[in-house]
């Protein structure tokens, strides 16, 4: 699996993710200072000879975002500078992937605008995991692989099986991905009608599917406030919801969030280390998608398929 012309780097966003990559796929991080100066600018300086070298830069743009994306671009602009052959972002979490469309008056296209940052910086190609809408691959002039967390999760989710399993959307929008997960766990499917109040409060209204007696998967790709998943949490409950876990892909978790889940509504909350993530003593699982990425790497580096890795019982 290791070939001599691999170098991956990471930024600062996500290094223990990086270094587990690193090792599935048996070749060390490579030697890059990132760091900023006493006025906050940025710093990067790749301290090893990429000239013709197949380079992967691993960042993840969660908080602080804008920080951690420019960190990004520094790095591919410094790769590009010092004549790698093909630069990979690695971005395990996309960020600004909600501002995907104008939903509103006189508002950016901000995932469109990252996206032009990223090939202008001098990426060559896009990895990326579960995007909050997979239109966006469409806005790179790039290839884009972009892989699913579900194969990790599913592993889990098939040791805690159960008698009565129903998967459930938060939200209409998230019905496509519940029904993967509902296909490969042989579960039922729901959504939850919602309305959002504010940037931090969601009132969830209405449940199409029937939950009572049944143990509850809600999925999602991205929790910060946790106000979604525990406002349809406490309306499952109210129908008669056996048990109610969550699985996010993304979870960068705040303050609220961590209140909420304090509540109880939510039996378990299963998430990647795509963002680092501080447990706090609550019921939070993390999986790791290294494996997943560091597999990914490896297939793009030898020019091999990616498509059989978010195959899963065949779909």
């Amino acid at each position: 699996m290791k070939e001599p012309h691999l170098k991956i780097f990471a930024g600062n966003s996500n290094r223990p993710l990086a270094q587990k990559i690193c090792e599935f796929i048996q070749v060390p991080l490579g030697d890059a200072t990132v760091t900023s100066f006493p006025d906050g600018e940025s710093f990067v300086k790749i301290n090893e000879n990429i000239r013709g070298q197949d380079v992967y830069i691993i960042q993840s743009t969660c908080p602080p975002t804008n920080h951690h994306l420019l960190e990004l671009l520094i790095m591919i602009d410094a790769a590009r500078r010092a004549s790698a052959q093909r630069i990979t972002a690695v971005i395990p979490f996309y960020g600004y992937s909600r501002q995907d469309r104008k939903d509103q008056p006189r508002v950016p296209i901000t995932a469109k605008l990252v996206a032009n940052l990223l090939v202008a910086s001098g990426a060559n190609r896009i990895l990326t995991m579960d995007l909050h809408a997979g239109q966006i691959q469409g806005f790179f002039d790039i290839p884009v692989d972009h892989l699913y967390a579900s194969t990790v999760y599913y592993d889990y989710l098939m040791k805690q099986p159960s008698d009565k399993l129903v998967v459930v959307s938060p939200d209409v929008g998230g019905v496509k991905m519940a029904a993967a997960y509902a296909r490969m766990l042989d579960a039922g499917l729901g959504f939850v009608a919602k309305r959002r109040k504010t940037s931090t409060t969601v009132e969830a209204s209405n449940i199409v599917g029937e939950v009572e007696g049944s143990d509850v998967l809600i999925v999602d790709d991205i929790t910060e406030t946790a106000g979604t998943l525990t406002a349809a949490a406490r309306l499952l409950r109210e129908h008669g919801a056996r048990t109610v876990r969550a699985a996010v892909t993304h979870a960068n978790l705040n303050e609220i969030a961590y209140e909420r889940l304090q509540s109880g509504l939510i039996d378990e909350l299963i998430v990647s280390d795509s963002i680092p993530v501080d447990t706090r003593n609550l019921p939070i699982t993390v999986l790791s998608v290294a494996g997943l990425l560091g597999e990914a790497i490896a297939r793009i580096n030898c020019n091999e398929s990616v498509t059989s890795l978010f195959r899963i019982k065949g779909y």
